[in-house]
């Protein structure tokens, strides 16, 4: 009877505990980044003479305080990574160094189901897979076989008590098949339905798909984007991520009352490239902030963005590619720094992002 009326004094002491000194609330960050890529522009800039290998030491100085500052950043990594014959468009294969650029950036997790991860063949696709695990870097999207999906795919990631599950489809390969054993994610509702379902056997506290699908160069998404948007969120995604299209295109933030239930972002645009079409030479960063409390479970709490133009000073008689934060710079010692033409330029660039992201809000 003692041990009884013991036990119970010791749980009320607990629950009166619990409910004066509340747990605190655990919060994650996410950033999310779009297309890195590596056109031939990019690898001729980045070649050091002599044949000492590729410099990527400019790329990220600028914003790496940012993407540092996530806890999880994400970027879409849009070449192969062959080991030698470095390629630009339309078969990109890029050297190491640029992906341990983006590690020491900050990136924690790279995408790699997109059209161009079969641009060299099942060596190059195995190798880049390999390369990333060299460089232990968490990456989703393509695998050598079967069996290493079902042991990776979903992905989990765990951050500051939150469970974060991850998933990642293209639209399609440039007509390029996966050779067997190897595998790449392509959008199809039933497959997307199944690894859903699976996600949810993981227990996780949100799910976020990130989808490289829509129309190059469109400002506004497609309603094939739509249609697949809504289908994922009916499907219990809350965060849907798009990449492909070259050029930034509107956030939907989907809400009921005050609250957010869910996120589409349906172009980030690129994140580096050697692109010259209009709207192509920048993107954006999207940073989302998520928390969880024993009541409420996950709620998304905000949903920012911030542009990054691709700048390219002339550096020892070539170009120098620096992705610069458009809100640091977009003043006068900002003209300064870039110059009155590249100024423009960017002006140019943030003025049509910044239109078309918040043209559903």
């Amino acid at each position: 009877m003692k041990i009884v009326n013991r036990f119970v004094f010791f749980f009320s002491v607990l629950l009166f505990c619990v409910s004066v000194f509340p747990q605190e609330k655990k919060t994650v960050n996410l950033l999310f980044a779009g297309d890195a890529m590596q056109h031939q522009s990019q690898l001729d800039a980045a070649k050091i003479r002599g044949g000492g290998g590729y410099d990527y030491s400019s790329y990220f100085r600028h914003i790496q305080k940012k993407i540092e500052s996530a806890d999880i950043s994400v970027v879409n990594l849009e070449v192969t990574l062959p080991g030698r014959n470095y390629t630009g468009y339309p078969c990109f294969g890029t050297p190491d160094t640029f992906a341990v650029a983006l590690k020491d950036a900050g990136f924690d997790v790279f995408l790699t189901a997109n059209n161009h991860c079969l641009d060299k063949g099942k060596k190059g696709l195995e190798r880049t897979i390999s390369t990333l695990k060299r460089l232990q870097v968490k990456h989703l999207g393509t695998y050598t076989n079967n069996e290493e999906k079902e042991l990776l795919y979903p992905a989990m990631i765990i951050k500051n008590g939150i469970r974060i599950a991850m998933l990642n489809y293209t639209y399609d390969t440039n007509g390029i098949k996966a050779q067997q054993p190897n595998v790449v994610n392509y959008i199809d509702k039933k497959q997307i339905q199944d690894d859903i379902e699976r996600c949810k056997l993981m227990n996780p506290d949100i799910i976020v798909a990130n989808m490289h699908w829509g129309e190059e160069y469109h400002l506004k998404q497609s309603k094939a984007q739509e249609r697949l948007a809504n289908f994922l969120i009916n499907n219990g995604v809350r965060l849907v991520i798009g990449s492909h299209p070259h050029v930034v295109q509107p956030i939907d933030i989907r809400r009921e009352g005050d609250s957010i239930t869910g996120i589409v972002v349906y172009s980030l645009g690129n994140f580096v490239s050697g692109m010259k079409a209009a709207n192509t030479y920048g993107g954006m960063m999207v940073d989302i902030a998520i928390s969880k409390d024993q009541n409420n479970g996950v709620s998304i709490d905000t949903c920012l963005y911030s542009l990054v133009y691709v700048h390219k000073p002339i550096v020892g008689g070539k170009p120098d590619f620096q992705l610069i934060p458009v809100e640091e710079y977009d003043n006068e010692a900002g003209k300064e720094k870039l110059g009155a033409d590249a100024f423009a330029r960017m002006k140019q660039f943030a003025t049509t992002a910044q239109k078309a992201v918040e043209s559903l809000w």
